[in-house]
């Protein structure tokens, strides 16, 4: 681990307004026998607000993940030769057996959620938060109803910790952490931002008309040789390819849910033939329209 100037006093826990919940042994050992939960359960729950000089080392790691959850201040963890700095709306989870140390800052204390997980399944949502195989700090937008999911567990096991409530518990704090780690697959339009995505969402918008590969790199202000590349690269298929494909996926929308007929909705998809629609829509679903219609049509 890197040199660190040394705090004057060094605290683990025990700060103004803190919460903290241990499960006893007995209770791990029976989630542990528990099916249901098993396979993904917390062991020790927290919230340190301004924690001031907290300062905690693992010289032989934890035997659980743990995450450590930002919201206001500031810290850092080092792991592995490498020093992290949490920031308010970042998190970071402490693979287990490695050594590590996490310390709030002197001049700005980080306020931090923590919790301690294990199970069958806590190696695979690990992973699912690495970038490139290593732990990183990930920024996620603020979002109260991810504390109030929070407290709601915290409030449970301060209530009870009989066998239904400890379900809930660990059912909530899977969807609690699921809610970090897979932020971004969940809100995919906070990150696509790029040339590709705002042009596939721009022939979403505009499904009825028609478009040639000159006009559709215009609108993204790039070139007609770069768009396409650009387009190719991430989703495999050509602009205009992948435009039919939309329309064609409308078209069965209007086909199970509307009387429309397929002369119809050939128009309102911007189709002048047709032919060429069933032809194009055989080739892509695999029967024809009117197939398609009667087959899946309520």
């Amino acid at each position: 681990m890197n040199a660190i100037a040394e705090p004057k006093k060094r605290i683990k826990e025990g700060f103004i307004g803190q919460k903290m919940i241990v499960l006893p042994p007995n209770i791990k050992k029976s989630i542990t026998n528990n099916a249901l939960i098993k396979g993904f359960y917390l062991t020790a729950i927290g919230y340190y607000p301004k924690a001031a000089y907290h300062d905690r080392e693992r010289r032989t790691g934890s035997s659980e993940y743990i995450l450590l959850y930002c919201i206001d201040g500031e810290g850092y963890v080092y792991l592995g030769g490498q020093d992290h700095v949490l920031k308010p709306n970042t998190f970071f989870i402490i693979p287990r057996n490695v050594a590590h140390r996490y310390k709030s800052s002197e001049t700005n204390p980080w306020s931090i959620y923590w919790v301690h997980f294990s199970g069958l399944n806590s190696q695979l949502i690990y992973e699912r938060s690495l970038d490139n195989g290593q732990p990183v700090v990930q920024s996620v937008p603020y979002d109260s109803s991810r504390i109030k999911l929070y407290e709601q567990i915290y409030a449970v096991l301060e209530h009870s910790y009989h066998e239904k409530e400890m379900e809930i518990v660990n059912i909530n704090l899977l969807s609690f952490i699921s809610s970090l780690v897979y932020y971004k697959q969940t809100n995919p339009v906070d990150y696509d931002n790029d040339f590709v995505s705002n042009s596939i969402a721009y022939m979403k918008k505009h499904i009825s008309q028609k478009f040639e590969v000159m006009h559709l790199a215009k609108q993204q202000g790039i070139s007609a040789s770069h768009y396409l590349r650009l387009f190719k690269q991430k989703t495999g298929s050509s602009p205009i390819n992948y435009f039919n494909l939309l329309k064609i996926q409308a078209s069965c929308q209007y086909l199970y849910f509307t009387d429309r007929s397929i002369k119809e909705i050939c128009s309102d998809l911007g189709f002048d033939d047709p032919y060429y629609f069933s032809r194009l829509f055989t080739k892509l679903i695999g029967m024809s329209p009117s197939k398609y219609r009667k087959t899946h049509k309520r």
